[in-house]
């Protein structure tokens, strides 16, 4: 029997809070998780306590995120179910602050086993965990943002606000995914990515859940305001006022429908989120075969059991039930939704045990043995050999499944226009394709496994994510692609076009997409990032290095497309202009190649000149031939730049003929006519001024 509307405001919560506390227990007392230490043992009440108040935290954070998600995605800005959506959020956000400030707490007496004391030195060991270990300005970072979150979720309701508070809530999963063991892994970059992936992708699809349920108990509209009273209005009788009851009730069980709809594409998407990061966190944590057989292995096999029932059940009732709540008869749905909510929470509470589990292999020793290790938390990789370019791979996971998704949605939008009966270019397809496999391999391959130990091939990097990538990826005109393939909404709500548009026509896309604006931005970002310290922050911080990823990635995205780009945008200079300032910023690039090559002293010595490598040339070598890479190998995709420039020009100057020519016939030359005539008549008029002259 299909639960009630309020008993399922109530059951949904509960059922997932129960399973997740008792995931947890059972995950804690198979792996050992929270066994007596050896040494120092903080007591029951920390060893228990600090994985369950993490497994409330978490599920608060999947509530804050999820909901956030859904609503940009599924609902209408101004209705009752938007502040629903938000109120949730917010109410997700402040049990995900408090229950990360119970969790600090514990990690703290965890690493001080200390007794509770109202005295300065217990004070102080505390403010020295929260502001000068890792892991406690992890847990201050946590708490600072869910506190943030949660009073912009209540106090802003706007679509932008809304926007950035869903952009906080997901980079505030970042501290805590440096740190555990996923911080402590001798795969540092591959783990932390992996873990972030994860922790995002499940509380999208977690919390997406959640609200579905609140918006179910709430008995709110989920496309517009409520309904207006008609009371007092007078009635047709009871057989009228009944079919306008039953009709309003279908109306709203379609619109209710349509957000299950739309929240099952965003599932999809987190569940393959959530596996990718789950198989390459279990890779990098057990090891090998043999790891499989420990308590640690044991709790993966148990969460990937759960993972596999949770996408069938998935696939079951989004391909056949989804329809039924669109009808009315949506009994069997919510009863497989709770089913769904108490595997959700058993995965959840497993995943705190994970985390609370020593993992069998992969985690650093002690003492570094190499500088490399003590650098960059892997040993030093073998020489660079023209073999190894192709073979050695260090897969940067957040790449790898943002060229996924874009390679699988790409090819899904050009399939729908064809399925239409609308053409799409071959060579679109085939730039954009190849555009993200070199991207994979940029950021995956030998340029990434080596880019932390020599300059020149970090610098290869570089030119490849700012100039190489960008020709191939613009090229594919993926903004045009995706306005001509997905579907306009008439709801009031945003999908995959309205926010495309919205970001196209943005102020913000007015600036930076500014020819002129792009092309200092492409120019500077050289000499800031080279000449300051951010370079060492990329080096140095795992942050940093993503953020130096997207940075050149889309830098150079943007000054492509002021050139060459097939996307609309606000401003474009005239194919001359382009030409110029296509000259003038190879000309920049060259110095800056030509400054790195001239270069005495070692930049980032502390790193580059640090990790005691025994092959290759010298840091001082590698950095000239780096500042060489800079100045010709990144002019090749310049130079097609120029070509392509050229080739447009000259295709523009023969369309703009052919229009002329084409008008001429239209009209039978009337305009060369004309203009025959006039200068006929000018003449007939200066032969009769000199006639009078004589």
């Amino acid at each position: 029997m299909a639960p009630g509307s309020a008993s399922l405001r109530l059951t949904g919560p509960a059922i997932l809070v129960i399973t997740a506390i008792l995931g947890a227990v059972a995950g804690l007392a198979f792996g050992g998780g929270a066994a007596p230490n050896v040494l120092t043992d903080p007591g029951p009440v920390v060893r228990w306590g600090l994985p369950l108040a993490n497994a409330v935290s978490n599920l608060g954070a999947a509530a804050m995120l999820g909901s956030l998600v859904l609503a940009l995605f599924a609902l209408r800005s101004g209705a009752r179910s938007f502040e629903v959506a938000l109120d949730t959020a917010s109410i997700g956000a402040a049990v995900y602050t408090a229950a990360a400030a119970v969790s600090g707490f514990l990690n703290f007496l965890l690493v001080f086993p200390v007794k509770l004391s109202a005295g300065p030195e217990f004070g102080a060991q505390l403010g020295r965990f929260l502001l000068e270990l890792p892991l406690g300005q992890a847990w201050l970072e946590t708490v600072i943002a869910g506190a943030v979150i949660t009073i912009a979720a209540f106090a802003f309701r706007g679509w932008i606000a809304t926007l950035l508070t869903a952009c906080l809530a997901a980079a505030s999963f970042m501290p805590l995914a440096t740190q555990g063991h996923a911080g402590d892994l001798s795969g540092h970059d591959a783990a932390v990515n992996s873990l972030l992936l994860h922790t995002i992708g499940a509380a999208v699809w977690l919390g997406g859940v959640v609200l579905l349920i609140v918006l179910r108990g709430s008995r709110t509209e989920l496309t517009g305001d409520a309904p207006r009273s008609t009371a007092g209005k007078p009635t047709a009788g009871k057989a009228k006022a009944g079919k306008a009851k039953a009709g309003k009730k279908a109306k709203k069980s379609a619109a209710f429908g349509e957000v299950v709809r739309r929240y099952s594409s965003i599932a999809l998407a987190a569940y393959v989120v959530v596996a990718v990061s789950g198989v390459a966190r279990s890779i990098v944590a057990v090891g090998d075969w043999a790891g499989m057989l420990t308590p640690y292995g044991g709790i993966i096999v148990a969460k990937a059991i759960v993972l596999i029932l949770l996408g069938a059940l998935g696939a079951r009732y989004r391909t056949r039930l989804i329809p039924a709540i669109e009808t009315g008869g949506s009994g069997r749905f919510w009863t497989l939704i709770l089913v769904e909510l108490g595997l959700m929470g058993i995965a959840s509470g497993l995943a705190v045990a994970l985390s609370r589990t020593p993992p069998p292999t992969g985690t650093e020793a002690a003492v570094s043995r190499t500088p490399a290790e003590i650098l960059t938390g892997s040993p030093l990789p073998p020489e660079l050999t023209p073999l190894r370019w192709l073979t050695m791979w260090n897969l940067d996971l957040i790449w790898a499944v943002a060229a996924g998704f874009g390679v699988v949605l790409y090819l899904a939008a050009v399939w729908r226009l064809r399925r239409r009966g609308d053409a799409w270019p071959i060579q679109r397809t085939v730039f954009w394709v190849l555009g993200m496999l070199l991207l994979v391999w940029v950021t995956g391959g030998a340029i990434n496994a080596y880019q932390e130990y020599l300059f020149s091939v970090h610098m290869l990097g570089h030119m490849m994510l700012s100039m190489a990538i960008p020709v191939l990826l613009v090229s594919g005109a993926p903004v045009t692609l995706a306005l001509r393939a997905i579907d306009k909404r008439d709801d009031g709500t945003r999908g995959g076009r309205e926010w495309i548009l919205w970001a196209v026509h943005s102020p913000f896309s007015r600036v930076v997409t500014n020819p002129f604006v792009a092309a200092a931005i492409f120019v500077l970002s050289l000499w800031a990032f080279y000449f300051t310290d951010l370079v060492r922050w990329a080096m140095t911080d795992h942050l940093g290095h993503e953020w130096m990823t997207a940075h050149f990635l889309i830098s150079g995205y943007l000054f492509v497309l002021s050139l060459i780009g097939a996307d609309p945008v606000p401003f474009r200079l005239p194919y001359a202009g382009r030409l110029i300032t296509l000259i003038a910023v190879m000309a920049t690039h060259a110095f800056f190649g030509m400054a790195i090559m001239m270069q005495s002293g070692l930049m980032v010595a502390e790193w580059f000149g640090s990790m005691g490598r025994t092959w290759g040339a010298t840091p001082l070598q590698d950095q000239y031939v780096g500042g060489g890479v800079a100045w010709s190998v990144g002019e090749i995709p310049t130079l097609i730049l120029a070509i392509t420039v050229a080739i447009q020009w000259s295709r523009n100057d023969a369309k703009i003929e052919n229009r002329q020519d084409r008008q001429a016939d239209r009209t039978g030359d009337a305009e060369l006519e004309e203009y025959n005539a006039r200068l006929a008549a000018l003449a007939e008029k200066d032969r009769r001024a000199a006639a009078r002259g004589r």
